[in-house]
């Protein structure tokens, strides 16, 4: 994985632009997302009372990165009735899926370039 891989999950220039593209900041709030990922996403169900919480987080700390369709799916299914949840969750876990993918290859590209610079 590295920077060719990217789906287009992740705004990575809104990020460069936020961070001022320290390399060293954007490792962080990157990881930091993983992190917040992992223990948001298996709240990410209707059987868990607090899917509502998840949901509202994780788009905040989407918005954060650039991953525009998560902070959306998130916003969705925060604001969405009960009835349609389930379905609106199951986008937000996709658009969370894309966006880990992005991210990895992201980080991944960024560990890269700093070998060859060595």
């Amino acid at each position: 994985m590295a920077f060719r891989d990217l789906s287009g999950a992740v705004d990575f220039a809104h990020l460069e632009a936020y961070t001022l593209n320290d390399v060293g900041i954007i490792e962080e709030v990157l990881t930091l997302f993983g992190q917040q990922a992992d223990i948001w996403s298996p709240l990410l169900d209707v059987s868990h009372a607090g899917w509502r919480d998840a949901a509202h987080t994780l788009k905040g700390a989407a918005a954060g990165i650039g991953a525009n369709a998560l902070a959306a799916a998130a916003e969705a299914a925060e604001r969405g009735d009960n009835d349609g949840a389930a379905g609106r969750l199951l986008k937000v876990r996709d658009a969370l899926d894309a966006a880990l993918m992005d991210v990895a290859a992201y980080l991944h590209g960024l560990r890269l370039r700093a070998l060859k610079a060595q």
